[in-house]
């Protein structure tokens, strides 16, 4: 299904307007990653996600808010479900708590296994930022929720 099919099969159930605003991407920076983590989301399992604040500054894009609508794709693009920001945190990368782990639902859902994976991936985006990782760095933690499909 496109974004724009499974968007649209959204507003005609959902009561919202037709010109709801929403956006569409998909997790990750590679295709298994991402489409795991797009079934992971459909399943209820990955209830948040974690992006660091330098790269929302370093593309002048508005700070994720509670509301905002995604219809998140696997890598080809193709529509895999909705969510619903619910809540959104900014904090030290250092700060993030098991209770953080376990929400995103990745891997073993352990605080440790949450560290090593975003280290590994932030290190990376920060180098293409032009900037070191620490762990000082602001994470943007957002909480969401399916809202399509629904059971």
């Amino acid at each position: 299904m496109t974004v724009k099919e499974m968007w649209d099969k959204y507003i005609s159930i959902s009561g919202k307007p037709i010109n709801t605003p929403y956006e569409s991407w998909h997790f990750c920076n590679n295709e298994t990653d991402a489409n795991e983590l797009a079934k992971l989301t459909l399943l209820g399992i990955k209830r948040a996600t974690a992006s660091l604040y330098k790269s929302f500054e370093a593309e002048n894009e508005p700070i994720p808010k509670i509301g905002d609508l995604i219809v998140i794709t696997n890598w080809d693009s193709e529509a895999v479900c909705i969510i619903e920001v619910k809540k959104v945190e900014i904090l030290p990368f250092k700060d993030i708590t098991k209770e953080h782990a376990q929400i995103e639902g990745e891997g073993d859902k352990s605080l440790e296994y949450w560290r090593r994976g975003h280290i590994n991936f932030f290190t990376e985006e920060t180098k293409e930022l032009g900037i070191e990782f620490n762990e000082e760095l602001e994470v943007i933690f957002e909480t969401f929720q399916v809202v399509y499909p629904v059971d």
